[in-house]
């Protein structure tokens, strides 16, 4: 059978910044840090539609520094959130840095006057490594198809000790800024109500019966085991796209506009489902991809083994991140159609790729 050909990439708007004069802005700013330092050409990396990370080189005369700056999004771009707190990002990368052995990029600055750029930042290291790409999935076009089965098993369980060691970040005073202010006896109580003030902003008046249905059967089917065992701190957007590789292990993580305090299973049906979701639509296109990846009995495992924790209620947390992800999703689907990138559907639910899987999860 003919594999077809590998599909281009869907154009993306992330950002209206005029990245000629942000070069500008970031040397001068640079220049009571690293006097005398020359800013190269900005590049962007392909994954991430929530925040804007841009990479470039500094020159300062004796050296060249590899860096990235983490942007809050233009305001003018149509956010995927109502707010980006890049002070909160900054600080729980501090402190997981400080508290476990989290492969992290290491952090420089952290700038809070907006008048600087038109929006708060930080700057970090760049990490040396490969990325699985979201677009086009690392289940159509990356190195983890070539890979043995081997090493992408060690992608897998190598990623799934990375929540371990994450989740080791002791609870308390320290982490009591990742509380989501929400009503709520429980850290999973007040995260789900985060979310589902997340989807009534992104959905608004509209009619998206599956994002109702999947909201609903989460209230039907309240994972009470899970939600009376201790939380952990979530790091939210866990997936392998939001990490870094070298030699199949991890060396980066990235990403944490998501992170939280949660059960383990929400990063954990997380890492699981968004491979789900990459692997069908890659299956939609025609192309095997990575079947049984990620697999979710197999993460739970590897995860018990690294931690001793029990895991439960895989399936629920599974439906809870695909139904946070058709939010998702939709809001996306919302800035494609504001940069002319896309027409509106005239049915909402059509902006959600996965709203056939996830009518399955709901129905099993």
């Amino acid at each position: 059978m003919t594999q077809p050909e590998t599909p281009q990439a869907p154009e993306m708007t992330r950002s209206n910044r005029d990245h000629v004069r942000l070069r500008e802005q970031l040397q001068a700013w640079l220049q009571p840090r690293l006097a005398g330092a020359t800013v190269g050409d900005l590049s962007v990396p392909g994954n991430g539609m929530s925040a804007e990370t841009v990479l470039f080189d500094v020159d300062t005369g004796g050296e060249t520094l590899q860096l990235a700056a983490r942007l809050a999004p233009d305001a003018t771009a149509m956010p995927v959130f109502p707010t980006s707190d890049l002070k909160t990002q900054y600080h729980v990368i501090k402190l997981v840095g400080n508290q476990t052995e989290t492969p992290l990029p290491r952090l420089r600055w952290m700038e809070t006057d907006e008048s600087v750029i038109g929006a708060e930042f930080f700057v970090m290291d760049r990490a040396s490594g490969v990325v699985p790409p979201d677009v086009m999935p690392y289940t159509i076009d990356s190195f983890l198809l070539d890979a043995s089965d081997r090493d992408r098993k060690l992608v897998q369980d190598r990623s799934v000790e990375i929540l371990a060691e994450i989740h080791k970040t002791p609870i308390g005073s320290e982490t009591k800024f990742l509380e989501y202010d929400q009503p709520g006896a429980t850290p999973l109580r007040r995260h789900v109500n985060h979310w589902i003030h997340y989807r009534d902003w992104v959905v608004g008046d509209r009619n998206v019966p599956v994002i109702t249905d999947s909201f609903q059967w989460l209230e039907a089917n309240w994972p009470t085991e899970a939600d009376s065992r201790p939380s952990v701190l979530s790091w939210g957007d866990s997936r392998i796209g939001n990490l870094m590789y070298s030699d199949f292990k991890p060396v980066a993580v990235f990403d944490w506009e998501m992170a939280g305090i949660a059960p383990p299973e929400v990063d954990l049906g997380w890492l699981s489902y968004m491979h789900k979701f990459f692997q069908d639509i890659t299956v939609d296109l025609g192309f095997p991809g990575m079947p049984g990846y990620l697999d979710p009995e197999e993460v739970r495992e590897t995860y018990m083994a690294a931690t001793g924790r029990e895991v439960s209620d895989l399936h629920w947390f599974r439906v809870y991140n695909a139904a946070r992800h058709a939010a998702i999703m939709l809001r996306i689907n919302d800035r494609q159609v504001h940069f002319g990138e896309a027409e509106a559907p005239v049915n909402p639910e059509d902006a959600i790729i996965h709203a056939k899987p996830l009518r399955e999860m709901i129905s099993d």
